[in-house]
């Protein structure tokens, strides 16, 4: 759209585009959001509230108000004017705007919007009283004591309060404070607003309160509470006036100092340098026709008024139905002015507004008002006085200032409403129109200016509304809003649009697909250079296709033109290029279709000499292979003879030939001679024309090849290289050489210089240790470059290892030393070898070879030493390179063996007594010292260990008692004696092996009184080899004999069992416990303890007991299984019997006891028995045996394991050793490794 323009003062912006019902406050510093409230009408559609002020620290803005009148349809709320395409752009600082008045009738949004519906405290429109009045003839009052109205300074808190009485009210009325008439301050509370609410019982009385912290001017205006329970309302306006704080004003010159901030903001006012900033471009707009909303108004249907406001910008649209009644009404003659306000003003948010009356008595004293309240001079209202004219500017308009305003003079007033608008949501991203087929997934994208607008769709103009089960969604992304159509069938081809509140767009969707006739095809043409070529077909269909020229798309030029008229395709290419020629393809959308042409251009042979100097020489080196391609063009191609002394040369195999391309001319001499040298003529052919061309071939020599050099010395990246000139320099002086490098595995050289090497040595780097090399030359002369020399013989840069690193002498004796050391820090790609150990006696200089061959491994003993001397020891490490730099030991060596007391280092955990428990392990490891090796021995309680109980090993360091399964026979003390010579230490170590203990061995009744009952008992004879820490009484009731904890951890050997049941008699019994748990049986009383009752003594009737005894029986048996190698397997059965049966699982007639590659379980009779990942070994035949005191009885069942694999087998085929070993140790995870 072309870019709006700026105009005069008193310009009336056009209409713009609706905004959309209300959206999400997107401000980032303001309060929050307020939220839309419920629409009341009954007869119209929900209208949406307006959207909040974006200003960056506001307190509670004005708002407003929902109409609650049931006359008009449904009116879209007032949204801050966000565009900047709708009408004229806003003006520069001392821009005003202008009344409605001024406009044409086309005008229909903001110059009349909603102000006909709102007037200032206490003077409503003469007519609408009544209305009012009518609509809440049925309302009720509920207000006990209504807020009234207060003044504040700029920064001090006031609060409102409002009273409800609830004595006829079963629930809390819904109370709701508004600024103006549309902005409900519910969701502004925060940081400026708290809105707070009691009850008081006693009373029955609400208390609703509304705080306003820290006040600022922009918070003056008029406010109302609403209070509504069911179908009664009550509503209550006052005033709020905001009054500068005490402080002196600043003398500076308001106009020129302050200028808008254009963003209406809370720094409205305030110095601004925005204007230093660099401008943006504003892209051009489109200018949309104007419309006269009034006429659209008149002739339209009532169920058409939303759509209307919504298409056109009209936020009151009650305002304007109103208005229109009054539109013939004719305005009373005033005596005090000469000139009037004008009906509205309009001015875009941040803009400057400019109001004027002219009075008939200059004498006459004016007074501003706004909303009732008197405006006084500030830097926002500045008043002048221009003889009769008393004008006021408002600078930096905020959406606080949309409001009423009237000026009085004398006993007369007149009014005015003020317009202020946000630029609206835009239109960034068009829809584009698409084509589809029938069943495919359609999806229709534009992008706006505002994240999560508010966005319509419509079908060929009517709205699109989505639903759960509609094949239409829409699907929102940030700024993105797409149009989904699931399924599309033909009926969807249609216009679709998108309408924002600043704009719309609309696209075309075509889902119908025809069979498609070739009319007219392409035909194959062949053009001159520079005449026009045309090709020309037609198809049944009126649609638009795509051209290519060898599979990439044609573009329109100035000379190439793609003319598309009803069925009829051009493509148009004037003055033809060679280029021009190709294939070309014309494929209509949305078919498979394609129409296929070949345009072929002739052009005269030319050729091209550019390259070769200006006499058209060649020169050769003689022996070498010419090649001498000359370049040519024409088409069709040209057929090129080449000539020699009027005999012309032949395509063929022959040493000299000719070679003919398409674009090109070859002359191929394989082997360069002297007599070759020469004139050769080109003559070029076509329909087209001939060419001609003459080229001297001149034969020179070049050097023969030197020898090929000899590799003098090698390092371990270096190496060095002698060669000798060559016998013949080819008759000009050797002016250098060039070296090469290559790969002995690769065929690639490497040049290693870019200048002249003018010696024959030459010292080649960088090279790879541990990788063959091999060299050549080239011999130089003006001429040109010699053939390589013969390869030099294969070479590897190797380097020895570094020295090696800690040399440490690692025992004496008196005619040996042995030593140790650690491997070099750098090896190389030689590796290494071994090494080589030598010493040399104190004061001498000879060393002398301790190992006649290389050793592998970093420790060596030196042997036939003389004792008491003293020798230098230092080793080398050998590989291919040689030996490396040695590694000294720091100092003489004496031969004499030391002798190092024995000691032994007891672990901490070790030094007081080590418990263990029944049948766990036991792996104790104590390190000593002493030279040379000590001599152990191990004694139990003075006596020597049994070998076959306790496991032994010692090594130099240390020794390990091992005991796979202690038993209690192995605690005792145990004794290590370490004896190096005449030297001994010796340490102890306690073992303690713990079970559980035994019960109790009597358990009596002491007494019995009442409700209590006294037990004694004695101390079992076996405590478990560990103290008793407490006993577990249990009582049971003859009648069931079900067991009861009474008392747990008990330590003493009598108690008092309380809170028994009178009348019941009780057996009693005791288990031990100590740090291994409860015994496994408890001791119980002999007799019974019967709760007598007081009173009369009631017998019990005897009964016999029955005999519930059973002897085991399976009711479920045990079923063959087959189970796969590695996974888990699990058999099952059910048993039963009382007493319940003892369980036995056995596999081959062997019972399965403390194996760990089997889990047994038992749960109400359930035994289930689970091998854990089974191999073929495992397979057999199960058994299950229960036991119990009336019989045995066994079942059995098959299991069959299957997939396993064996080492060899895997080995075999091609599995790695470490992944089989893996395997099967995974396989026989459960099986314990022995010792």
């Amino acid at each position: 759209m072309p870019e709006p323009t700026k105009k005069e003062e008193n310009e009336v912006l056009a209409p713009a585009p609706a905004p959309p019902p209300e959206e999400p406050n997107k401000e980032k510093e303001a309060g929050t959001a307020p939220a839309k409230e419920p629409n009341k009408e009954k007869e119209a559609g929900p209208a949406p509230a307006k959207e909040p002020n974006k200003e960056k620290e506001a307190g509670p803005a004005p708002a407003k108000e929902p109409n609650k009148e049931k006359e008009a349809g449904p009116a879209p709320a007032k949204e801050p004017n966000k565009e900047k395409e709708a009408g004229t752009s806003p003006g520069k600082d001392e821009e005003d705007a202008s009344p409605p008045g001024a406009l044409p009738p086309g005008l229909g949004s903001r110059a009349l919007e909603r102000k006909d519906s709102e007037w200032s405290i206490g003077e409503p429109p003469a007519g609408e009283e009544q209305d009012k009045q009518n609509a809440n003839s049925q309302l009720s009052t509920l207000f006990v004591e209504k807020p009234q109205g207060g003044a504040v300074k700029v920064g001090e808190n006031i609060t409102f309060i409002a009273k409800v009485k609830a004595e006829d009210l079963l629930r809390k009325p819904t109370v709701k404070w508004f600024k103006g008439k549309w902005m409900d301050l519910a969701s502004k509370a925060g940081k400026h607003l708290q809105l707070k609410e009691t009850f008081e019982r006693h009373s029955r009385v609400y208390t609703f309160e509304m705080q306003i912290i820290k006040a600022k001017e922009n918070y003056a205006g008029n406010y109302r509470c609403e209070v509504t329970y069911k179908d009664k309302f009550d509503s209550c306006s006052f005033d709020l006036e905001v009054h500068e704080s005490t402080g002196t004003t600043p003398n500076i010159d308001i106009r020129s100092a302050f200028k808008r901030s254009g963003e209406g903001q809370e720094d409205a006012g305030e110095l601004d340098f925005s204007g230093l900033l660099k401008r943006r471009e504003v892209k051009p707009q489109e200018e949309q026709p104007e419309v006269d909303v009034w006429e659209l108004l008149k002739n339209a249907k009532p169920s058409e008024y939303e759509k209307i406001a919504f298409q056109y910008g009209i936020t009151d649209l009650r305002g304007m139905l109103k208005r229109l009644k009054r539109m013939r009404r004719v305005e009373k003659k005033s005596a005090a002015f000469a000139r009037i306000l004008d009906p509205a003003y309009q001015v875009d948010k941040g803009g400057r507004v400019r109001f004027v009356v002219e009075l008939a008595d200059p004498k006459l004293e004016v007074k501003w008002y706004k909303n009732g309240q008197e405006i006084r001079p500030s830097t926002k209202y500045i008043f002048e006085h221009k003889g009769c004219e008393r004008i006021m500017f408002i600078n930096n308009c905020a959406l606080t200032d949309d409001s009423e305003y009237y000026v009085t003079a004398g006993d007369e007033k007149c009014s005015t409403e003020l317009f202020v608008r946000e630029p609206p949501v835009m239109v960034t991203k068009q829809l584009e129109d698409t084509k589809a087929y029938c069943g495919e997934r359609v999806e229709l994208e534009c992008e706006v200016s505002e994240d999560d607008a508010n966005v319509k769709w419509f079908k060929n103009g009517e709205e699109i509304v989505p639903g759960p089960k509609s094949r239409y969604h829409i699907r929102v992304e940030g700024k993105k809003h797409i149009l989904v159509i699931d399924g599309a069938t033909k009926a969807d081809t249609a216009e679709y649009s998108v309408m924002t509140t600043g704009g719309q767009s609309s696209a075309k969707l075509s889902v119908d697909l025809k069979p498609l006739k070739i009319l007219t095809p392409l035909t194959d043409q062949t053009v001159n250079l520079g005449k026009e070529i045309c090709l020309k077909c037609e198809v049944s269909e009126n649609i638009t296709g795509k051209w290519t020229k060898n599979g990439l798309p044609v573009q329109e030029t100035d000379r190439l033109k793609i003319v598309h008229k009803g069925r009829i395709h051009k493509l148009v290419i004037a003055n033809a290029l060679v280029e021009d020629e190709g294939d070309y393809v014309f494929t209509p959308d949305a078919y498979s279709v394609t129409l296929p042409a070949k345009v072929h251009v002739i052009d005269p042979p030319k050729i091209n000499l550019d390259g070769l100097g200006a006499d058209n020489t060649v020169t050769v080196i003689a022996g070498n292979k010419l090649r001498l391609e000359i370049p040519i063009s024409g088409e069709p191609p040209p057929k090129a003879i080449w000539s020699r002394a009027d005999k012309a040369i032949m395509e063929g195999s022959g040493r000299i030939r000719a070679e003919n391309y398409p674009d090109s001319t070859t002359l191929v001499i394989d082997i360069a001679e002297k007599d070759d040298s020469g004139v050769y003529h080109i003559n070029l052919k076509n329909e087209a024309g001939e060419a001609h061309a003459s080229i001297k071939i001149k034969v020179v020599d070049i050097p023969d090849p030197p020898v090929a050099p000899n590799v003098t010395d090698v390092g371990d990246d270096w190496c060095i290289m002698t060669w000798e000139p060559p016998v013949y320099d080819g008759g000009s002086p050797i002016l250098g050489y060039f070296i090469e490098r290559k790969k002995k595995q690769s065929s690639r050289w490497m040049r290693l210089n870019f200048d002249l090497c003018k010696e024959t040595t030459f010292e080649p780097k960088k090279m790879i240790e541990g990788v063959a090399y091999e060299v050549r030359i080239f011999a130089v002369n003006a001429v040109g470059i010699s053939k390589p020399s013969m390869p030099s013989k294969p070479f590897v840069p190797l380097a020895v290892t570094s020295p090696p690193t800690l040399l440490t002498v690692d025992s004496v004796t008196d005619t040996t030393v042995t030593m140790k050391w650690r491997p070099p820090d750098q090896i190389g790609a030689a590796g290494l070898d071994g090494y080589v150990l030598e010493y040399c006696f104190e004061g001498t200089d000879d060393w002398i070879v301790a190992n006649t061959e290389l050793i592998e491994k970093t420790k060596f003993t030196i042997t036939g030493l003389p004792t008491d001397s003293r020798i230098f020891v230092r080793v080398k490490a050998v590989n291919a390179a040689g030996a490396s730099e040695p590694k000294y030991y720091s100092q003489p060596i004496l031969v004499k063996e030391i002798i190092e007391p024995p000691k032994i280092r007891i672990p901490r955990h070790l030094k007081q007594t080590y418990i263990r428990r029944v049948g766990e392990a036991i792996n104790l490891v104590i390190p000593f010292q002493g030279k040379p090796r000590p001599e152990l021995i191990w004694t139990k309680d003075g006596a020597p260990i049994d070998k076959n109980q306790i496991n032994i090993r010692n090594s130099e360091t240390d020794t390990i008692i091992f005991i796979r399964k202690a038993e209690r026979s192995h605690s005792g003390k145990y004794d290590l004696q370490v004896k190096v010579e005449k030297f001994v230490e010796t340490a102890s170590i306690d073992i303690r092996v713990i079970d559980r203990p035994g019960p109790p061995q009597l358990v009596k009744i002491e007494d019995v009184w009442g409700e209590n009952v006294a037990l004694s008992w004695t101390p079992p004879r076996d405590n478990g080899n560990t103290a008793i820490t407490g006993y577990t009484i249990q009582k049971a009731d003859k009648k069931s004999m079900e067991w009861f904890t009474v008392i747990e951890h008990y330590h003493r050997t009598n108690a008092t069992i309380t809170e028994l049941v009178i009348g019941n008699e009780y057996y009693f019994r005791v288990f031990a416990e100590n740090m291994c748990g409860l015994s496994e049986d408890a001791t119980m009383t002999k007799e019974s303890a019967v709760i007598a009752k007081d009173g009369k003594i009631y017998k019990n009737p005897v009964y016999e007991d029955f005999d519930f005894s059973e002897a085991p029986m399976f009711t479920q048996p045990l079923v063959n299984t087959y189970a796969v190698a590695g996974y888990n397997a699990t058999l099952n059965c059910s048993v039963r019997g009382n007493p319940k049966p003892k369980i036995t699982w056995m596999k081959n007639k062997v019972a399965i006891i403390d194996d760990p590659r089997y889990r047994m379980f038992s749960n109400q009779g359930v035994c289930t028995l689970e091998i854990r990942k089974p191999s073929p070994y495992d397979g057999g035949t199960y058994c299950c045996r229960a036991v119990n005191d009336l019989g045995t009885v066994e079942i059995e069942c098959k299991l069959e394991v299957k997939g396993g694999l064996s080492f060899c087998r895997l080995l075999l085929q091609g599995v790695p050793p470490n992944i089989i070993d893996s395997y099967l140790r995974d396989l026989h995870s459960s099986s314990p490794e022995e010792y």
